[in-house]
């Protein structure tokens, strides 16, 4: 139940960050802009949100493995849920999105000129929102797909 949990919360988070957070601090000009990320990013990375958005990376193959002698299509389901979030969240976040934020929280943005701030929003902006996306649609399907193999289980 808690990797389902998890991944519930997780396609959650995803989803309003693509379709409220990003899209509203996208209206800020440049400094505002790169501002609002780097304090987003240093205030997300604490123990609740690490244990709710990689816990699923462990728990869901945990999940499938538990149900290797279910029904098939319960089994099947979890195993890609867990196929699904690995990927899409987990490698995607730890080798995309993350080195982008790295970049970012690295840079005293006060000490850069306008195009500076311009050409770091760019270089930062449209990458992180594919990626994230990516991961969106990713914990999404992950979850759709466990409540499929949790309909199949009875």
């Amino acid at each position: 139940m808690l990797s389902i949990l998890f991944t519930g919360l997780t396609a959650g988070l995803c989803f309003t960050w693509s379709n409220a957070i990003t899209p509203g601090i996208g209206r800020l000009d440049d400094l505002r802009f790169l501002q609002s990320f780097q304090a987003m990013n240093r205030t997300i990375i604490n123990p609740s949100f690490l244990i709710i958005f990689f816990g699923p990376v462990i728990l869901l193959f945990i999940n499938a493995y538990l149900h290797r002698n279910a029904y098939p299509t319960t089994f099947w389901s979890f195993t890609i849920a867990a196929v699904f979030f690995f990927l899409g969240i987990g490698l995607i976040t730890v080798f995309k999105n993350v080195p982008l934020n790295e970049l970012l929280d690295k840079t005293v943005l006060e000490h850069l000129s306008t195009f500076e701030l311009k050409e770091l929003r760019t270089k930062f902006e449209h990458p992180w929102n594919r990626w994230h996306i990516q991961r969106t649609v990713a914990s999404f399907t992950s979850f759709s797909l466990l409540l499929i193999g949790l309909i199949y289980s009875k």
